[in-house]
């Protein structure tokens, strides 16, 4: 491990959608990141004993973080998206947790892995590459207004029951450069 004081910048990000598939056969559930534009919802196929079907997709990017000073490259190939917790439920843990730190002006976000075919819940991002990447997202920020916290998105129940939202930028599958900064109204 260096003894650098990072500073993150982002590289190789790439736009896209986090596609989620079920086998009806075995009611198995995977994810994929893909770059496609139109992700097709109901699109089929057969893969050995599994009839994939295309429920569900979710707009998403993928990045790599490296060190400005050092060269340093962080990979987050492993990252399906970061959530942002609505609240759905007040006794989920992760919603305890996000109250927790919001009292103490901290925005929580959950990173989350993909679904391989045998797991129920995402796979976990290792913890000291949310390290990185929560010093990432406070680098620039006053952090004696606010700070943001990543924390592994480890529900028990997987998606079952969680209604967290994907963190994407509004304009990021546009073909149109942003020419001018819209008001937030």
């Amino acid at each position: 491990m260096s003894g650098c004081q990072h500073k993150w910048k982002m590289k190789n990000v790439e736009f896209g959608f986090v596609v989620f598939e079920k086998c009806f056969h075995c009611n198995r559930v995977r994810t994929y990141f893909t770059t496609e534009m139109v992700a097709i919802l109901g699109d089929e196929y057969r893969e050995a004993d599994h009839f994939w079907h295309r429920v569900e997709n979710a707009q998403s990017f993928r990045f790599d973080l490296q060190c400005s000073v050092c060269g340093d490259l962080e990979s987050f190939g492993d990252l399906m998206g970061l959530l942002y917790c609505t609240g759905c439920l007040s006794d989920c843990r992760l919603e305890i947790l996000r109250r927790e730190l919001e009292a103490e002006r901290i925005h929580m976000l959950m990173a989350c892995g993909f679904l391989g075919e045998s797991e129920l819940k995402p796979k976990q991002v290792r913890l000291d590459k949310l390290e990185e990447l929560t010093n990432y997202f406070n680098q620039r920020r006053d952090t004696a207004r606010s700070r943001i916290k990543i924390v592994p998105f480890d529900l028990e129940d997987g998606f079952c029951r969680c209604k967290g939202e994907f963190l994407y930028d509004v304009d990021m599958l546009s073909q149109e450069p942003i020419t001018a900064r819209r008001s937030p109204f």
